[in-house]
């Protein structure tokens, strides 16, 4: 992967938002109009945090998220999140 240009300040997280599924369980195609968004990422850059808070998620974890959280961010053409690490629900 290469090196990103994004540094999240305090307690926030940039996210790779895992690819949306092609098919179900039952092997029925999904179309892109249908397809819902991703609640799981990979995290490819935290911040900081805050002085009283240390981070408790780092570079590599796959994590799950709510289903708007953080904020869309195209960088250099591909498509991330930026989230505060309080919208994690889970590392996996």
């Amino acid at each position: 992967m290469a090196k990103l240009n994004v540094k999240p300040l305090a307690d926030r997280v940039l996210v790779e938002p895992a690819p949306a599924e092609n098919k179900t369980a039952g092997g029925i195609i999904i179309p892109d109009t249908a397809k819902e968004k991703p609640m799981r990422g990979k995290i490819v850059a935290v911040g900081n945090g805050k002085p009283d808070e240390p981070m408790t998620v780092k570079v590599g974890d796959t994590v799950l998220y709510g289903k708007y959280a953080g904020t869309e961010l195209n960088v250099e053409g591909k498509e991330y999140l930026i989230m505060r690490e309080s919208d994690i629900y889970a590392i996996i």
